[in-house]
């Protein structure tokens, strides 16, 4: 009798061991590539929610910077400060709003 793969039985279960010996040995490889400082690449969703996180907070600093820079020019007081975060802050929510909504490249259309 012919046996379709070398040196198995057909049809029986998976052994147990092999995915313990896989999940092992992807645990080590993780732990290899943060040792010598080859972390694995981001994968798009973490990219995007690193860029949407990045354009608030920049949004929202930048806007407190310029207003407290123009307070203490003008000498107002915190009020341009206070205006300008808010302005930052709705400028980063509109920017994430626009990435959100921006069609994915390549889109899986051609015509």
């Amino acid at each position: 009798m012919v046996e379709d793969e070398p040196g198995q039985a057909p049809k029986l279960p998976e052994d147990v061991r092999l995915d313990s010996l896989d999940q092992r040995l992807k645990r080590a490889q993780v732990e290899e590539a943060k040792r010598t400082g080859r972390a694995p690449a981001a994968d798009a969703n973490e990219q995007l929610g690193q860029r949407v996180l990045s354009t608030l907070i920049g949004g929202l600093a930048g806007g407190a910077l310029i207003g407290w820079l123009l307070d203490g020019w003008l000498g107002t007081g915190h009020l341009l400060l206070v205006v300008m975060m808010v302005l930052g802050t709705v400028g980063g929510f509109w920017s994430i709003i626009k990435m959100s909504t921006r069609r994915p490249e390549g889109g899986g259309r051609s015509d």
